[in-house]
């Protein structure tokens, strides 16, 4: 360890930044420079990311105009690219920290070799995921669901929609690399290209406008692919049109030797890990869900559409703190990167609070958007109180585990408080409530979320040993 990190972190009493308060609420407010590198990046991420679940809430409506089966179908069937996105996750935010780093320090001939293992690990298991969706549809929807119908509809999802992976694996490593480096605006050109283009083929191909066939659950496969296919290769235009960084030849990304790609392996693993195992608990959530029948899945489903909108402010300020923190830590400035985390924490507070009010003015006016009964109504609109009031620990926990704790590679201890959440109380409550209690769906999905206030104190207290804090460049080279 450097000097002037231990140094740092002895005399961690004696900084003001050491606790959340009101002075540190108020020394951000008068920081300028802070907010504006914080809303420059969060506000474009955040939409991007709004875009994106706003397609997924209007994929849901037109979809579940088609009846309850249908949003069940394509609600589980998503679960194999749930999966899959979570692993994509994964690898693009290890890249993603590292080339913060790196940009902090000047280094771009490594963010471009950083580029090129994202790449070649997120297209490998595009493929991967591809071929099982394709290949062996039914046996994955069973894991899901008992339905015969269900099973069916969500066979013919998988079986288009699964051609789209390889695309998002390409586009979503470009789209980190890209925050890395400060161009947040070329994702957000690109998502609303890709979701004009999505709803227009959403409303031609599912519903039969404009003289094409009404493919019904068929033809929102096909808008997806046709939407993420057009995203990745405007992606790809744009940053060589704008002369990139990245815009580099083949032998620049791919000639990496093993000190880069142990870089990556240590510090992209576990957050690979994370986002894996992670995901297969919330797969699992949809497994017990399932089991309680597709009245509790659509309930759920929508719910979710609209509470996961709520989730992008916080991942927006996760983002932003990646980028922000991670300059500073690569370029040495190490009591600046520990004064902007909290500023963070405090941020992922006040959003959190926003959130909640926002969950409890939508609910009842959101369910009547969907063709659904009234009992699902129900547990849609009780859904969204439970989540409200869960909203600031959501937001302090994804903040600091998916943000501060990975900036400064410290993505082991994030692994393990995110997982543990997940497995030891997440999973057993959703099983206890669901197949044991058999208690209504909403209590479930209450005992399930209730797994964000251990998360919030566990990270809050790895926060504060402040192991995070350290200049990723300069201590694996």
């Amino acid at each position: 360890m450097k000097d002037p990190e231990k140094k740092l972190r002895n005399n961690i009493k004696m900084s003001k930044y050491n606790k959340i308060s009101f002075s540190v609420f108020s020394d951000m407010i008068k920081d300028i420079s802070f907010l504006k590198r914080m809303l420059g990046i969060a506000v474009p991420v955040t939409l991007q990311n709004l875009l994106n679940m706003i397609v997924n809430m209007l994929d849901t409506i037109m979809i579940g105009s088609l009846g309850t089966g249908a949003i069940a179908a394509v609600g589980l069937g998503n679960k194999v690219y749930f999966v899959f996105a979570l692993l994509v996750f994964g690898i693009s935010s290890g890249t993603g920290l590292l080339s913060a780093q790196y940009w902090g320090n000047k280094d771009v001939k490594s963010i471009r070799k950083v580029l090129g293992i994202g790449l070649l690990t997120a297209v490998s298991a595009s493929f991967i995921f591809s071929a099982a969706a394709f290949f062996i549809p039914e046996i994955l929807m069973k894991i899901f669901t008992e339905s015969p119908e269900t099973v069916n509809i969500g066979i013919s999802y998988l079986t288009i929609v699964c051609f789209s992976y390889p695309f998002t694996a390409v586009t979503n490593i470009h789209v980190y690399a890209l925050r890395a480096t400060g161009q947040v605006t070329i994702p957000v050109i690109t998502s609303i290209s890709a979701i004009i283009i999505n709803i227009t083929a959403n409303y031609m191909l599912i519903f039969g406008n404009f003289g094409m066939p009404a493919l019904g659950v068929q033809g929102a496969a096909y808008a997806t692919l046709i939407a993420r296919a057009a995203e990745c290769i405007a992606v790809l235009l744009i940053i060589r049109l704008k002369k990139s960084p990245l815009v580099c030849s083949l032998k620049e990304m791919f000639s990496f030797g093993n000190n880069i790609f142990r870089q990556f392996l240590v510090n992209s693993t576990p957050v690979i890990a994370n986002e894996l195992m992670w995901g297969l608990g919330i797969t699992i959530y949809s497994i017990a869900y399932g089991r309680m029948g597709d009245n509790a899945v659509a309930a759920v489903t929508v719910a979710t559409t609209f509470t996961d909108i709520t989730l992008t402010v916080f991942m927006g300020l996760a983002a932003a703190s990646v980028v922000i923190l991670g300059n500073e830590m690569g370029a040495d400035h190490l009591e600046k990167a520990k004064k902007y985390a909290s500023y963070f924490y405090i941020l992922s507070v006040l959003m959190g609070v926003f959130a909640s009010i926002i969950c409890l003015l939508a609910g009842e006016r959101y369910s009547f958007m969907f063709n659904i009964s009234d009992k699902v109504r129900h547990d849609v609109v009780i859904c969204f109180l439970m989540h409200a009031f869960l909203q600031p620990f959501v937001g302090m926990s994804t903040v600091n585990l998916v943000g501060i704790l990975r900036s400064g590679g410290d993505t082991k201890a994030s692994f393990l408080i995110d997982i543990s959440g997940v497995w030891l109380i997440g999973v057993p409550l959703a099983f206890i409530g669901g197949l044991v209690l058999k208690v209504p769906v909403y209590i479930v999905y209450a005992m399930v979320t209730s797994e964000e206030i251990y998360k919030t104190i566990l990270g809050y207290i790895r926060y504060r040993k402040y192991k995070w804090l350290k200049n990723l460049t300069t201590e694996l080279n």
